[in-house]
C-alpha cells in the first residue's frame, strides 16, 4: 500500500452543505432558517438555561448546604480488598492504583475496616479507620501513616 492509493472509507467523508449561495442550491434566501425571529438573526439564538424571560430552573430550586472547596477528596479501600495481595508485601497508593483498588483522581488514601483480614502485610496510606488499624495488626501486619 502506497500513501496516493489511501482514501477514507466509504461514506465517511461527506460534502460541507453551502448555505446561502442562491436558489438553485436548495439552500437558497433564508438559508434552512425560516423566516425571520431570534434564531435566524446573525449572532442570535439564546444561552443555555435561558426559559424566555421566566425565572430559570437554576435560580427557582432551593439552595442548601455548603461545599467546601478545599476538602480533601479520599479514596476508599476495605481491608478485606488487600486480602489479595501476598504475605509480607508492602502496599502503598502506587500498588493499590496499579491493582485497580484506586482509580480516579484522588487527594488521599483512607483504609476502613469493612470485611475479614488475615494477610501480615504492611500498608501506607494517608489516612486509616480505627477497626482498619485493629484489624491489620491483629493479623500481624502493620498500619502506617504517611
Amino acid at each position: 500500500m502506497k500513501l496516493h492509493e489511501l482514501s477514507p472509507a466509504a461514506g465517511s467523508v461527506k460534502e460541507a452543505k453551502r448555505i446561502g449561495r442562491g436558489h438553485g442550491s436548495g439552500q437558497g434566501k433564508t438559508a434552512g432558517k425560516g423566516h425571520k425571529g431570534q434564531k435566524a438573526r446573525s449572532g442570535g439564538g439564546i444561552r443555555p438555561g435561558f426559559e424566555g424571560g421566566q425565572t430559570s430552573l437554576a435560580r427557582r430550586t432551593p439552595k442548601r448546604g455548603f461545599n467546601n472547596i478545599f476538602a480533601k477528596k479520599f479514596a476508599t479501600v476495605n481491608v478485606s480488598d488487600l486480602e489479595k495481595f501476598n504475605d509480607g508485601i508492602t502496599v502503598d497508593e502506587e500498588l493499590l492504583k496499579a491493582s485497580g483498588l484506586v482509580k480516579g483522581r484522588y487527594d488521599a488514601v483512607k483504609i476502613l475496616g469493612n470485611g475479614t483480614f488475615s494477610k501480615k502485610i504492611t500498608v501506607k496510606a494517608d489516612a486509616f479507620t480505627k477497626a482498619a488499624v485493629e484489624k491489620i495488626e491483629k493479623a500481624g501486619g502493620k498500619a502506617e501513616v504517611i
